[in-house]
């Protein structure tokens, strides 16, 4: 009897207050295919909380339309303003929250780490990520906006690293079960 291929869908996010991307990939055993990828416009919301809430419904919309096994989020990295920092956090938050309600399992992947895993370079242009996914995923025409591409290589390096990433993987089950003593 022949062994039926493992199918996976990966949804891969790269948090944003102005612009949020993301990338769904489903793997077929070794096949890589593109079903969808985008960004989210967020500048035109006035309120961070507004955006907060645009995130949440737009990744919840993503998630019931394409049921992704998994979640890989770009983790933030630390800039000059702290106040941008905690923007993007929350945004990371939110989109997070909205896998974890569904039990889909997240993991982080620190920006370095994602361009490695995509073009073998930790120092990679965002146009090199954009590429080289070009050629793995047979994308036709590239976008404007470059957050979509960058969206696509976190799902793709949370395919090549195999889910294990250096950094946390979480789901409510898993966080009750690690911290009994929070959980009321």
């Amino acid at each position: 009897m022949a062994k039926a291929i493992q199918e996976k869908i990966i949804l891969g996010i790269d948090p944003g207050t102005s612009v949020m991307g993301y990338g769904v990939i489903k793997v077929e055993g070794k096949k890589l295919s593109l079903l969808q990828f985008g960004v989210i416009h967020l500048k035109k919301y006035v309120g961070h909380e507004l955006k907060l809430k645009k995130i949440f419904e737009r990744v919840t919309s993503i998630i019931e339309e394409f049921h992704p096994d998994e979640v890989a989020l770009e983790a933030p990295f630390y800039g000059k303003n702290i106040q941008s920092m905690l923007k993007l956090g929350r945004a990371q938050g939110v989109a997070m929250t909205a896998a974890l309600a569904r039990d889909i399992p997240i993991t982080e992947y620190a920006p370095k780490k994602v361009k490695q895993s995509v073009t073998g370079n930790g120092n990679a242009s965002k146009e090199q990520v954009a590429a080289m996914l070009q050629t793995l995923l047979n994308i036709k025409e590239l976008p404007k906006m470059l957050d979509a591409t960058d969206a696509l290589g976190v799902a793709i390096c949370h395919h090549f690293q195999n889910g294990n990433a250096q950094s946390r993987s979480a789901s409510w089950k898993s966080f009750i079960s690690e911290n009994p003593g929070r959980v009321k």
